[in-house]
Parts: structure tokens; sequence; C-alpha cells
């Protein structure tokens, strides 16, 4: 496993906009179409569209799905005379279904300015998408309410110690006016956390002991015990009735701003939110700790849905024009301070500087020599239709069901979503 994964920024050393490989020649320039993955960055790439149409006369149209929508866009997209010159494919299940459109990236000007290759896809030999930002998430941490419950985050380096500060503060919550976890609704808008970013904990190891170099067909389950223990956890350690979770329509970021709870599990782009009511020295993110052995030396969840892919399919000069269009972002002055501003990290050499102070987190980790978890949850058959599942039985659980059900689930689920998303 790479060490170095989460490099970080080097400052911005190219002023102005020079523009690599522009050989489209004549007057053919190309244009660009990108097929947009995140709705909250639209109103920022409209403008930068615009402003890069202006300063070199390449016309680039901006489409954003919908929230949710993303690959049912691209099916409809691809299948237009003017398909997408520039789009999404975010983990090896989108490389099987999108491949034969994947330019081969391995040799472009903008491959080059990668300082990681973790989070690049393969499509066998050829590069099919390259990551454009990253996020790492874990449990965000309020350090002064922490210090008020007589504890800081030294003390707690596995599940053993979270378990212990956690059920304490839980116990002396009405003293301490605070409780030790916020909500974990399950719900749409939250329940991804939990079938999504707490499930890749057990994902992940399973993944390292069994050595999974794409989708298996099948998994075990091996560590479900340690995702029972830290959920049980979450739920019996908050304020909130866990019989209630189902129906959801909580707000853990909010009860987090108000000082309402010590933990929040959550990734680094809740930094700009949080940070409008809690301190950068007040805030920290440790890593999700489920008792598996040597877990003391596990640093943060990081990693990408976000990989750039370039459609083959594309005239020769459209796709030169995308190429030059996706190093102007990773290394422009404005093309860098639009994406950390949109994206956070981004893992390219000219990296504005990022204040986020969970990236800063995850990199004191790394430095100190603990190793990243990987987001395993990418290979996910039938994300959704999987997750529904989980949620089901998970919400079975809470409300005194048997903890096999939420096994079947993930197990049996996993199975089943693998076969009917490979039927053909």
């Amino acid at each position: 496993m790479k060490k170095n994964f989460l490099s970080l920024t080097v400052s911005v050393a190219m002023a102005g906009t020079l523009l690599a490989g522009c050989s489209s020649g004549g007057d053919d320039k190309g244009k660009v179409y990108w097929l947009n993955f995140k709705p909250e960055a639209d109103e920022a790439l409209q403008q930068i569209a615009k402003d890069y149409t202006e300063e070199t006369g390449v016309e680039v149209k901006i489409v954003t799905a919908a929230s949710g929508t993303y690959q049912e866009t691209l099916t409809a997209e691809m299948d237009k005379s003017e398909a997408p010159t520039l789009f999404v494919v975010g983990n090896q299940a989108a490389v099987k279904t999108w491949g034969d459109y994947c330019y081969d990236l391995s040799d472009t000007d903008v491959y080059k300015e990668l300082t990681t290759d973790d989070f690049t896809l393969y499509n066998g030999d050829e590069v099919a998408s390259i990551g454009y930002c990253y996020e790492t998430y874990g449990i965000i941490t309020n350090k002064a309410l922490l210090a008020k419950a007589g504890y800081s985050v030294d003390d707690i380096t596995n599940f053993e110690s979270l378990k212990a500060v956690a059920e304490d503060i839980h116990a002396r919550a009405g003293e301490l006016g605070f409780d030790a976890f916020t909500s974990s609704g399950m719900d749409d808008s939250s329940s991804w956390r939990f079938t999504g970013h707490l499930a890749n904990l057990p994902l992940y190891y399973e993944s390292v002991d069994d050595n999974w170099t794409e989708c298996p067909a099948e998994i075990k389950g091996t560590y479900l015990d340690n995702f029972k223990q830290i959920w049980d956890l979450y739920i019996n350690n908050s304020a909130y009735d866990k019989t209630t979770l189902a129906t959801g329509g909580y707000d853990a970021e909010g009860e987090f701003k108000d000082g309402k709870a010590v933990f929040f599990q959550n990734g680094s782009w809740e930094y700009a939110a949080l940070s409008e009511a809690i301190a950068d020295d007040d805030m920290t993110m440790i890593p999700i700790y489920t008792g598996v052995e040597g877990e003391e030396n596990q640093g943060l969840c990081s990693g990408t849905e976000n990989c750039w892919a370039v459609n083959k399919n594309a005239s020769e000069a459209d796709i030169q024009a995308t190429l030059d269009f996706m190093y102007w972002l990773v290394t422009s002055e404005e093309g860098t301070q639009m994406m950390a501003e949109q994206f956070g990290e981004i893992p390219y050499k000219g990296a504005t500087e990022n204040n986020n102070v969970f990236f800063k987190a995850a990199n004191e980790a790394l430095e100190a020599g603990k190793y990243s978890v990987a987001w395993t949850f990418n290979y996910t058959p039938n994300v959704e239709q999987w997750r529904g599942g989980l949620v089901s039985a998970m919400n079975q659980y809470d409300n005194g069901g048997s903890w096999d059900d939420v096994v079947s689930a993930f197990v049996d689920g996993w199975a089943t979503q693998y076969k009917e998303a490979n039927a053909n």
C-alpha cells in the first residue's frame, strides 16, 4: 500500500495560463463538453467555462446531472451525436461499463501532472480515468468539547479507547450539556454515511485479506462483527432514540455545529460549513476504529469517485481541446484556484494550498507512518440497490431485530447484486 497518496499541496508556481499541447491545427480548435458529476459546483464551472472560452476561443459546454442521476444522464447523453468529451468514470464497475469509451490518458500532459496514481483507474493496461479531486472521512471531533469532558484526541487510539470515552461522555451528557455522537439518521440524506462510508471499513479489511483487484462475485463478511461494534457505539451513545433513526429528519451537521455532540462521522467536504461555527483549532478528524487488530496504525479513509475520462469516440480536435482544458484546470492560477474552492484537494503538482483541517489530519497521520483506508466501497455492485437492502436490515436491527439480517443483506445482498449487474 502506498503511503504517499495524500501527498499534499505544492504552492502554485505557475503564473499565467500557458496551454500544453495545443495541436488541433487549422481553424478547428475543437470543443469541450463536460458532463459534470457535482451539482454544487455548477455555478463555478459555468463561470470557468466562460472565462476559458474568452481566453482561448475554445467552446466549453458544461452540463450538470441532477443529484443521483449521473449514470442515467450519461447513458442518455452518450447516445447523442454530440456526446460528452469529458465525463466521470469513478470506480472499476464504471470502467467495466464505459471502458470502451475511455481514451487512454497515460501519455497525456494532464496525467503527467498527477502527484499519485492512487486515484487512477485502469482498463487493462490503459489509463481509463484519473482523479481530479479527493476527499477524506472519519470521525470529526470537537476538541474543545472533548477537553471539557476531560479527554484529548491522544486518548483515543483504537476502538477500545474510543468506546470508553464515548460511553463516559454519554453517561454524563446531562451534566456536560452535550453527548458523544450526533444522530445517525437512516433517511436518504444521511444513510450513505453508514451503508457507504461506515460499511467501507469491513469491506476494506476483507479486500486487504483477499487481495481484491476487481469486484468479487461474493464476499465473506469477515469483519461484520467489527461493523456491529461501531454501529452499536454510534446508536447507543447519542441523544437520539435508535428506534427513530429509520424515519430520519435529523440534522447531524447542525447538531455538531451547535455543540450538542463531540463526534460526527463525516468527511472533509464538511469543513466549510462547520468552520462557520467552530474554530479550526477546535476541530480535527480521527479514524473510524472498529476493533481490527493493529488499528492503532490506521489513518483516515481517503479516496474519490470523481475521476475524469475523455471520450475516445470524439473527434481528434475535440479530444485535444478537452485534454488542453483539463491541463489548464490543474496548472493555471485561475483553474487551480477554482478547483480548490469547488473540489477541495486535487492530486496535482500545481495544486493551490488548502487550509482544510481535515486534510491536515489525514496528512499528519500518513506522515506518522499510519496507513490510509482506501475507498473499497467503489467496488460495490448495483450500489444503490445494495445499500438500500442494508438500510432496511439496519433499521430492523435498530428496532430490536437480529443482526443476522444485516449480515445477510451485506453478504447475500452483494452476491445478488453482482449477479444482476453481470447478467449480460
